[in-house]
């Protein structure tokens, strides 16, 4: 929409500002430098990967390839799930998962427990000490918590957040998939976009199948891990937290665990209602946000202190 608002062409010089002092935002062409060599820009009609046809959903910016067997969406979904916000496959890169997709040797998620050490130290620059290490981060998935494993689906409008939330529900994804939609919908911070996507995904016989294929290679389905007790308990109980910046000596996933482990919550924006901001470095525009509202704002070293000592201000 806005390459044709702005009648922006492929070899165009165009001004630049930084929306919100943050963002870049192409703001106008400069037509008077144009040469004549300028190109107009041919919106895609088929995917790039699979020639499927494509489809955009009114409202929304996304063109997307309507095929779920295209080869780059296996790919990209292989990726989801073994991200370090998801199921944490630590060395299961772009590059590999190219590779092994490519050649059969995977064709979604549930085909990464059926690797053996045979077919990945065959693999072009991957020896023997790194297949192991591989398939030790590949057994050590089937154990991550309810929350991770409802975010590596993939769902759409459900992230990271809405995980969890849905993770403090249910005790397992079975009961999560057996739930009506009207249940869903009624769940604070839940709502009916986010309700419709998890009915729509738990219709399709192909994510059912792969639940069942992911259920018998030993994933664990249901909520074990301790990290998302009673709700309103722990010395964290009713305090809210955000994070920001990069952290040293926990992944930002690791210290929202912390958090939900000892009762609190963790929110993606700085508000009035914030407790605390875990600020590592480079924090940006949420460090200034906390500031503003006069909102705690933590060091790495004081927050270990304060979940070390359980001594909450």
């Amino acid at each position: 929409d806005e390459i044709r608002r702005l009648g922006v062409r492929i070899g165009d010089r165009v001004f630049i500002e930084k929306a919100g002092e943050i963002i870049p935002q192409v703001v106008k062409v400069i037509t008077e430098l144009r040469t004549g060599t300028e190109r107009e820009f041919e919106f895609p009609k088929f995917c790039p990967a699979c020639r499927g046809p494509l489809s955009r959903a009114e409202q929304e910016v996304a063109v997307r390839c309507t095929n779920p067997g295209c080869p780059a969406q296996v790919k990209e979904r292989i990726l989801h799930y073994a991200g370090r916000e998801a199921m944490d496959i630590e060395g299961l890169g772009v590059e590999l998962v190219d590779r092994l997709v490519d050649l059969g040797l995977v064709k979604d998620a549930a085909g990464l427990y059926r690797l053996t050490p045979g077919q990945l130290v065959n693999l072009e620059r991957l020896g023997e000490k790194s297949a192991g290490k591989l398939l030790a981060s590949i057994q050590a998935s089937r154990e991550r918590p309810l929350a991770r494993l409802i975010h590596s689906l993939g769902v759409r409008h459900v992230g990271l957040r809405a995980a969890e939330v849905l993770a403090g529900r249910f005790a397992s994804l079975d009961e999560l998939a057996a739930a009506p939609e009207a249940d869903l919908t009624a769940i604070h911070e839940i709502g009916p976009v986010i309700a419709g996507s998890l009915a729509d995904y738990f219709r399709n016989p192909d994510n059912r199948r792969l639940l069942e294929e992911l259920k018998a290679a030993g994933v664990r389905f249901d909520r074990r891990d301790g990290l998302a007790g009673p709700a309103g308990t722990g010395p964290l109980a009713g305090r809210t937290f955000v994070i920001t910046g990069r952290l040293e000596k926990w992944t930002r996933s690791r210290a929202r665990e912390i958090i939900q482990r000892l009762g609190g919550r963790v929110a993606d924006s700085v508000s009035g209602r914030t407790d605390f901001l875990l600020a590592g470095a480079d924090p940006g525009s949420k460090l200034d946000r906390a500031r503003e509202l006069r909102v705690r704002v933590l060091t790495e070293a004081e927050f270990s202190k304060m979940i070390d000592t359980r001594q909450i201000p």
